[in-house]
């Protein structure tokens, strides 16, 4: 059954709207070439790159990549002007785009172009191929303008050679670990999990030739290999040796994912073996009810039915740092912090105030701010499963009691551009 549940797995993460992204850089790239080379092409001068490029993406990706070469005479051209230079190039190139989306936002950002669509963006890096770097040289407009370099080919050979090397299965585990990222809220870029792998996988060739049937062992090995790596500011890209910057701290979650993964692995009923696993890859992961429909089980899911989940409403792309915590007060007593609480007491008893609210955020403003709150166990069952998505009053806080016994626990989404780009969860324990 390993091999059907990860098997289902993988064809679940896949990108489904891969035609509309197609559509979307041949109209960019048309329109590019027809201003900047005078030529009838929506393939010329474009290379796809990023998570999307490398083969590693997965369904719900929000940032798409390509850049996008110009003739190297207007290098000179740019490089000369007075003033800021790389702005004024990221300038013409916006202007460009806006002839085929007059009616599309489209923003200069730095070091690219952002066209915005329905559920995702496509940021175009126009640069300029520099052979002797067998790079990109490209803008970037902040301080005052400069050019840079980047090596994406590079990194794309080194992808694509270790995926051959490991009969695919370095990509697999890299869209697998996506998922586990927007499931579980963790801060990590595509191209950092990219680059962990492709580590794991340069220090171990056990699981080189492995198939669907190893990777209970696989992904309890991968984890804890990211679990145990000693915090730095970056890491070495695959191919290229650039910096890939870490922005924010991943072994403590990988460890629980570790462990999670090692438990599923033992158990010895498939349903439960699918909840643990769908605890550390979220939905994506093939249901109980799906497992049930497999195994001939029966499984009464509707009373599970009132739950609503983010995945549902908005792609899921996690790429910013967020944190929830609770205030915990008692009739008349001085609150403390509920993870700190965690740390001390396995439950909370009935009776106890909690006063949730965003402890740290990153995501860029404007956004919207969902609160999940969701009671399980029996007497939740009796009661009635909550866990439905609860739009933020303003105040970025949510007010509950602990009313009965259940490991429960509240969850809440940052929402930007329709897009859940930050997640955090926290659990309840309440005892009577």
């Amino acid at each position: 059954m390993t091999s059907a549940l990860f098997t289902k797995f993988r064809a679940n993460i896949a990108v489904s709207n891969a035609s509309d992204i197609a559509i979307s850089y041949a109209n960019i790239s048309a329109r590019l070439n027809k201003d900047f080379w005078n030529l009838e092409s929506n393939t010329a001068h474009r290379r796809q790159v990023g998570s999307y490029g490398r083969g590693t993406a997965i369904h719900g990706i929000s940032d798409l990549d390509m850049v996008f070469e110009l003739p190297l005479a207007m290098y000179e051209q740019y490089r000369k002007r007075q003033g800021n230079g790389p702005s004024q190039l990221l300038q013409a190139v916006k202007q460009s785009l806006q002839k085929r989306y007059p009616r599309t936002e489209i923003k200069g950002d730095g070091q690219v172009v952002v066209v915005s669509f329905g559920g995702y963006v496509v940021e175009v890096l126009p640069a300029f191929w520099e052979e002797g770097s067998d790079g990109y040289r490209f803008p970037d407009a902040n301080d005052g303008g400069s050019w840079r370099l980047c090596k994406p080919t590079k990194e794309m050979e080194a992808v694509d050679a270790r995926s051959v090397r490991t009969n695919r299965n370095y990509k697999h585990v890299c869209k697998m670990l996506r998922a586990w990222k927007n499931a579980n809220g963790v801060n990590m870029s595509g191209l950092l999990i990219d680059t962990l792998a492709y580590n794991f996988f340069s220090q171990d060739s056990t699981y080189d030739a492995a198939t669907y049937a190893s990777y209970d062992a696989l992904m309890v090995s991968v984890f804890s290999f990211m679990g145990g790596l000693e915090q730095q500011d970056y890491w070495a890209a695959p191919g290229s040796g650039q910096r890939v910057h870490s922005t924010g701290r991943f072994q403590s979650k990988a460890k629980k994912a570790a462990a999670k993964c090692a438990e599923a692995k033992e158990a010895d009923k498939e349903p439960r073996k699918a909840r643990l696993y769908r605890e550390v890859f979220g939905r994506s992961f093939p249901s109980t009810s799906q497992v049930a429909a497999l195994t001939n089980e029966s499984l009464d899911a509707s009373r599970y039915t009132t739950e609503e989940f983010i995945e549902s409403k908005f792609p899921v792309d996690v790429r910013y740092d967020f944190r929830i915590d609770s205030e915990v007060t008692a009739a008349g007593g001085r609150g403390e912090r509920l993870r700190s609480l965690a740390k001390r007491f396995a439950w909370l008893p009935v009776g106890r105030s909690l006063d949730f609210f965003v402890e740290r955020c990153d995501v860029p403003k404007p956004y919207t701010l969902y609160w999940k709150v969701r009671n399980v166990g029996p007497e939740a069952e009796k009661r009635g499963i909550r866990g439905q998505l609860l739009l933020d009053g303003g105040n970025e806080r949510r007010s509950e009691k602990t009313s009965f016994h259940g490991d429960h626990y509240v969850e809440a989404y940052v929402v930007k551009d329709e897009v859940c780009v930050a997640r955090s969860k926290i659990d309840v324990r309440i005892n009577e």
